[in-house]
């Protein structure tokens, strides 16, 4: 149910790292970087993985790195996750030297280690990687405009389309049953029967709505199953901030943030665009008449899904792009919910009931996707239409 790992998540889902001291200067001399290390400094995003700048400088040429501690109570097999990320950055590469060889040298690159690995293990156990940095790109936490939206949409479209083609065996999983909504409402039941805080009798109307709306939980795992919607690589992590934007045009330049690169459905990566992406309410609104699902919004990041993906989806796929959306909503309020009534092990809080706070905001939000599911379905149908 939960372990002790859980004690330190991030508002991610994903657990924490213990920040601790290490000598950057002697893991940097692991590996093949160009030039005399002139700086380390550390970068303060992201929730997940320690991330420092490198600047060095060879014949007053500078060069910058991004500097890498993956954190392995999440990813507890880093060096597969290290295999799916250099098989998949390589493809993009190869193929982009083929398509676009200006922007080829703009992808992401794992930097190799003096020992010709792709990461390096130090004394302590901690795995640490190098990438290239991506010079005159940025990346934007929000989606403040339909132009950030579409380009959003149209990378990880993008992205998925590269990978269709990967060849060799299945990518390890990284992180097990990311998406196995059945499971996430097994626990939730689980813990709503311990109760081990008294707090179920605060959230009857959150438990109900659970409950009466259960069975959306199997769909997409029983349409896969049946052999209906493909299993392929898919990203899991849609966040605009994962992808830079070239800073002059504002054209998406890579796709980053690879770990949780790995097999999966293709509508999850489009259904967490649409429940970060289309409500302009925080993810612990308390005023929920600012929560809703923004139709125009939507129409904006089908359009740039559509445009990279219209080929290679199947009509099944196509048809329960909507729902996608409504259930990973709907798995995002049980995870909230179950960890409200587990005492807030897995998600930071700071304030009372704060999870059960976003527990509403997301059934919230589900609630006014199911509203205007037919006009989404319709939006979808008319993009892609076109696209075709």
């Amino acid at each position: 149910m939960y372990s002790p790992a859980d004690r330190a998540r991030s508002l991610s889902g994903k657990p924490l790292g213990t920040i601790v001291k290490h000598d950057h200067k002697s893991i940097v001399k692991h590996f093949c970087i160009c030039g005399e290390l002139t700086e380390i400094r550390p970068l303060l995003r992201g929730h997940i993985n320690d991330t420092y700048v490198l600047t060095t400088k060879k014949n007053k040429h500078i060069v910058r790195y991004i500097l890498q501690r993956i954190n392995h109570t999440v990813f507890k097999d880093p060096p597969s996750v290290m295999k799916n990320i250099i098989r998949v950055t390589e493809h993009i590469q190869s193929r982009m030297q083929r398509i676009d060889p200006d922007q080829a040298s703009r992808q992401l690159t794992v930097i190799g280690t003096v020992d010709n690995t792709c990461f390096h293990k130090d004394a302590d156990g901690s795995f640490w990687r190098v990438y290239n940095f991506i010079e005159d790109a940025v990346a934007y936490d929000t989606v403040d405009s339909a132009d950030l939206a579409y380009e959003a949409a149209r990378m990880f479209g993008w992205f998925q389309k590269m990978l269709v083609d990967l060849p060799g065996p299945a990518l390890h999983e990284s992180i097990c049953d990311f998406h196995n909504t059945p499971k996430r409402f097994k626990t939730f039941q689980s813990v709503l029967k311990e109760d081990t805080c008294n707090r179920a009798k605060n959230a009857k109307p959150e438990i109900k709505y659970l409950f009466d709306n259960a069975p959306i939980c199997d769909v997409l795992l029983n349409l896969a199953g049946k052999g209906k919607i493909p299993v392929r690589i898919t990203h899991n992590d849609t966040k605009v901030n994962n992808v830079m934007l070239d800073k002059n045009t504002n054209k998406g330049v890579c796709v980053i943030d690879l770990d949780t690169v790995m097999p999966g459905l293709s509508i999850y990566d489009f259904g967490d665009m649409i429940r970060t992406g289309t409500t302009f309410a925080a993810e612990d609104e308390r005023d929920l008449s600012k929560v809703a699902m923004n139709l125009p919004m939507f129409e904006v990041f089908v359009r740039g899904f559509a445009e990279q993906s219209s080929h290679f989806l199947t009509s099944t796929e196509k048809e329960h792009l909507a729902f996608a959306a409504k259930l990973i909503t709907f798995e995002q309020l049980i995870r909230f919910l179950t960890d409200y009534l587990a005492g807030d092990i897995y998600y930071k809080v700071h304030r009372e009931d704060h999870n059960l706070d976003r527990s509403r905001t997301q059934m919230k939000l589900v609630r006014s996707i199911v509203a205007q599911e037919e006009a989404m379905n319709e939006v979808i149908e008319r993009i892609f239409q076109q696209v075709d």
